[in-house]
């Protein structure tokens, strides 16, 4: 059995996704959001966003001793600033896996997509949707949630072909 922590990485909610693969079975344990947006009061600063995201994967992970961590690559957004935040946001969170010596899985969200919906192109929607089916679950996640939980799905798809893979290699 493996446990795996599944981020979607953003400046002000990023959304986490845990899971559990035995074999080819996948059991959800949590979803959820971290807010580092502050409140509409009292915005964060960028550097306290980027802590309460560190701190908040760093709790997630004391809280569910997760064997493998994986996250959301940046994608180039029309945006140049925005991609610049997300990639910082991934950054803290990928620092609190390290910290917690878990090994580091990348997906680009196409890869996630067509792991999880069969397309690329698929929206939130539709992730939500496939999300709930294939974990069996009785409620829709937060869209950030769903994410994150494809995330964690997709990782743990590459990890039985992997299996598979280094199966058939020693025949």
């Amino acid at each position: 059995m493996t446990v795996i922590l599944g981020i979607d990485p953003g400046s002000r909610l990023t959304g986490y996704g845990v899971i559990r693969q035995s074999g080819n079975q996948l059991t959800y344990l949590a979803s959820g959001c971290i807010n580092a947006a502050g409140t509409a009061a009292k915005p964060l600063a960028l550097a306290e966003k980027l802590k309460v995201i560190h701190d908040g994967v760093s709790e997630l992970i004391a809280q569910f001793q997760p064997d493998e961590f994986a996250i959301e690559q940046v994608f180039m957004a029309r945006n140049p600033d925005s991609a610049l935040k997300l990639g910082q946001a991934r950054g803290a969170a990928i620092v609190a896996a390290a910290q917690a010596g878990l090994p580091v899985a990348e997906y680009a969200a196409r890869l996630v997509k067509q792991a999880v919906v069969g397309t690329g192109a698929a929206d939130k929607s539709q992730i939500q949707h496939m999300v709930v089916a294939m974990l069996k679950l009785s409620h829709r996640p937060q869209a950030d949630a769903a994410d994150a939980l494809a995330v964690a799905m997709c990782h743990a798809h590459h990890r039985q072909q992997a299996i598979l893979m280094a199966g058939r290699r020693s025949r």
